[in-house]
């Protein structure tokens, strides 16, 4: 075992590790199943929300014909618990016969005939977080063969039960690859080098064009040292830093939190082809009311976040599909020179104000309220917000309100309570990239005492 290894590790340095697949230069949009229906398996007493071949089908249906493909939302993604508690006779992965029993390659066309792709799930460790078989070293290749023999579009490598220590000794891929032949037989050292990185080779090896998401992050804290975005941007187009988010708004402004109070580290990560993943959005399902739906879409727009929702499309809400069919939210998101936004403000009144660079000196802007009390109407000016001289263009995202607005003119938005008021700013002239410097955010007392010229 330890020789085997250590022959993979040869085969990882004497390779090319780059990705370079030309996926996903704007983040992926789609559907996942893992939040809404989790691992329910019992179709014989659930079978329209089970894990099988008919609840993807369904999907499918949904974003073909009630016109969320046309916006850009194409991948329908099985997650955990679909295969078999069995491999093969010849070792390969297999999906279970009864809740599959077309198999994916038929599950793949069905996607492909509809103008959709499909996405799968696997798991580096010996087994999936749901206890199904894993994908260990020495089954990468193969797995990855698979994947593509199935004409599978995407596919997830998870991270459950894979050793801690190896984990621990080793996901700084490349830089560290040298230490491990210190010890010529440190196979914890090289196990944990290899996973990710091999399975990028491996799917590269395939010929198909196969996006590849990682977890390697979150089982390392997200952050730096520990993590190297550097390399994992050669390695993954998409990648999940922090925890699995929750029907709860607590949830949601968990990892809102997280990921701008760490925006320094993590903002520069992405970019086209390679993605920071706060997880799905939760929109339309149990926990969220309208204006904090409206919130966790604003600010996954903010993040060029990947857009993955995971609701029953079947029975969404007029006033769910409307937030997450907003044609401009979206083309925000998928703004196409890829460079996330960054909280610009924390006010001591609870606003919080979010700001993101776009294609042809265009931004956004998102003032979102942490209060919990009633709406706050919050004044301000673009040339406080380090806008240059000018004349902009505003427009409402969630109202479609549009206004002119000079640099120097107040104005007041009025944001509801853990709401949003997000705005597309198009403007005559570049706006201030100092947003972008690393340091620290900008804090002030909004003044109140003075009527705004403008009220949006």
């Amino acid at each position: 075992m330890h020789f085997s290894l250590l022959l993979f590790a040869c085969a990882l340095c004497g390779s090319t590790l780059a990705l370079n697949n030309g996926l996903m230069r704007t983040p992926p949009m789609g559907w996942l199943a893992w939040e809404r229906f989790r691992c329910d398996i019992d179709c014989q007493n659930d079978p329209k929300n089970c894990i099988s071949e008919n609840l993807f089908m369904d999907m499918a249906d949904r974003l073909s014909e009630d016109g969320w493909r046309e916006l850009g939302y194409v991948y329908v993604n099985i997650d955990d618990c679909w295969s078999s508690m069995e491999r093969d006779e010849n070792g390969r992965l297999q999906p279970d016969p009864k809740r599959f029993p077309g198999g994916i390659r038929k599950l793949a066309r069905y996607m492909h005939d509809r103008g959709l792709k499909l996405g799968i799930y696997g798991d580096m460790g010996t087994h999936t977080c749901g206890g199904y078989p894993g994908t260990t070293l020495d089954k990468i290749e193969i797995d990855a063969q698979t994947i593509a023999d199935w004409e599978v579009d995407m596919f997830k490598f998870d991270g459950c039960y894979s050793n801690a220590t190896e984990q621990e000794q080793g996901m700084e891929v490349l830089g560290e690859l040298g230490s491990c032949f210190r010890s010529l037989f440190d196979c914890k050292c090289i196990l944990a080098l290899a996973g990710y990185p091999l399975m990028s080779k491996a799917l590269n090896a395939t010929g198909r064009p196969i996006g590849y998401s990682c977890s390697w992050p979150a089982y390392r804290g997200g952050l730096p040292p520990k993590v190297n975005y550097t390399q994992l941007g050669e390695i993954c187009n998409l990648w999940r830093n922090y925890d699995d988010i929750q029907d709860s708004w607590d949830s949601v402004l968990n990892i809102i939190d997280w990921f701008f109070d760490n925006q320094d580290a993590l903002q520069p990560a992405a970019g086209p082809g390679r993605w920071n993943d706060p997880d799905m959005l939760i929109i339309g399902d149990f926990g969220l009311s309208l204006d904090q739906s409206r919130s966790q879409m604003a600010l996954w727009s903010i993040m060029a976040a990947p857009l993955f929702m995971s609701n029953d499309l079947r029975t969404i809400s007029s006033g769910a599909r409307s937030i997450l069919q907003n044609k401009i939210a979206i083309g925000i998101n998928q703004d196409a020179m890829g460079m996330p936004g960054r909280r610009i403000l924390k006010e001591k009144s609870g606003i919080e104000v979010f700001w993101r660079p776009l294609s042809n000196n265009a931004s956004a802007l998102v003032f979102f309220s942490r209060r919990t009390d009633m709406p706050y109407r919050y004044t301000s000016s673009l040339r406080q917000l380090n806008f240059t001289t000018g004349s902009y263009k505003i427009i409402d995202v969630f109202t479609g309100k549009m206004a002119s607005l000079k640099d120097s003119t107040d104005f007041v938005v009025s944001v509801n309570p853990t709401g949003v008021v997000m705005w597309y700013v198009s403007a005559p002239a570049r706006t201030n990239l100092n947003h972008l410097r690393r340091g620290q955010e900008a804090h002030r007392v909004a003044e109140e005492n003075f009527i705004p010229y403008v009220f949006l």
